[in-house]
């Protein structure tokens, strides 16, 4: 069979063997794909694996031999499922992989909100701790954890090993699903919330000037979700107007992220480049799995099948 990566540099930029699935038929790879030649590079292929690179309806329409497609991501909205569908054409994404790595990536971001800690390590390699009378300085408020309460939006798999965790340091879990009265509830209630839920049409924006408002003005907001859970602006205008004390994001509505983004120039708010799945380990479980997926449907059983 012939094998098609379209987006190959994110999970492998030099360090994660694509031979996993190399071994399961003749492999192309490509490090990217340009919206205009994805059905060019996928024209004779059986099996197309993507992660952001987008299969429409018209891209498939154009793909005759394609028999089979797989994301290497859980979300797999770059894929017409519909299309798909209506072809026969099984598309199969990774549910689980980065469930460690998220999790500490949100703790991390968690604990560099109440410790400001790159912060100071910018100040004293700058020069200001030498010039200090006492022998130490902080510029922002240093919080301890235990004893404060953590709202976790969503709680699956990653949701729940971020609760473990910051019940290990003291901290009270709520926890909320779809239900915006829950969502209201535990959000007035927390001193950090966390975003851990996938994006739906239902909840697309859901963190807006409204929910904010509800939020203690010493509490910190942190996604590690999906960008467009965010109405960045209300969000920006939030931090800059001291609604909530700061914010930390590691997805954004449009990515890269665009330099007019309000989040930028907010106030408290610190934004990472979507890493939290990125670890070499969560990388490696996702390679492992795709190949997985690749060989279940060869041998005419596919696994985590989203268009079943």
């Amino acid at each position: 069979m012939k094998i098609v990566i379209l987006d190959g540099h994110t999970l492998n930029p030099g360090d994660n063997t694509w031979d996993a699935v190399a071994a399961l038929g003749e492999l192309t790879t490509y490090d990217y794909t340009p919206v205009e030649q994805v059905v060019g590079r996928s024209l004779n292929a059986d099996i197309v694996i993507t992660n952001k690179a987008v299969l429409s309806a018209e891209a498939i329409g154009q793909l005759p031999t394609l028999k089979f497609i797989t994301v290497t991501a859980t979300g797999y909205n770059v894929v017409d499922i519909a299309a798909a569908r209506a072809r026969g054409i099984p598309v199969s994404n990774v549910p689980e992989y980065g469930t460690d790595s998220v999790a500490q990536f949100v703790t991390a971001l968690i604990l560099e909100l109440a410790h400001r800690v790159g912060h100071h390590s910018d100040t004293v390699h700058a020069g200001k701790w030498s010039k200090q009378q006492d022998f130490c300085f902080w510029d922002t408020p240093q919080i301890e954890l235990a004893g404060k309460t953590l709202a976790i939006i969503g709680y699956g798999k990653i949701g729940h090993r971020v609760g473990e965790i910051a019940g290990a340091l003291g901290m009270r879990i709520l926890t909320a699903g779809r239900e915006i009265e829950k969502v209201r509830e535990v959000v007035a209630q927390a001193d950090v919330v966390t975003f851990h839920c996938p994006l739906t049409d239902a909840n697309k924006g859901i963190v807006n000037r409204e929910l904010l408002s509800l939020m203690k003005p010493t509490a910190f907001l942190i996604n590690a979700a999906r960008g467009g859970l965010v109405a960045e602006q209300d969000l920006a205008d939030a931090l800059n107007a001291g609604v909530i004390a700061g914010a930390a994001v590691d997805v954004v509505s449009v990515e890269p992220i665009q330099s007019d983004n309000p989040l930028l120039k907010a106030k408290n708010c610190i934004i990472t480049p979507h890493i939290a799945w990125a670890s070499l380990a969560a990388r490696q479980r996702l390679m492992q799995s795709t190949a997985e997926n690749i060989r279940a449907f060869q041998e005419g059983k596919p696994i985590n099948v989203i268009n079943p």
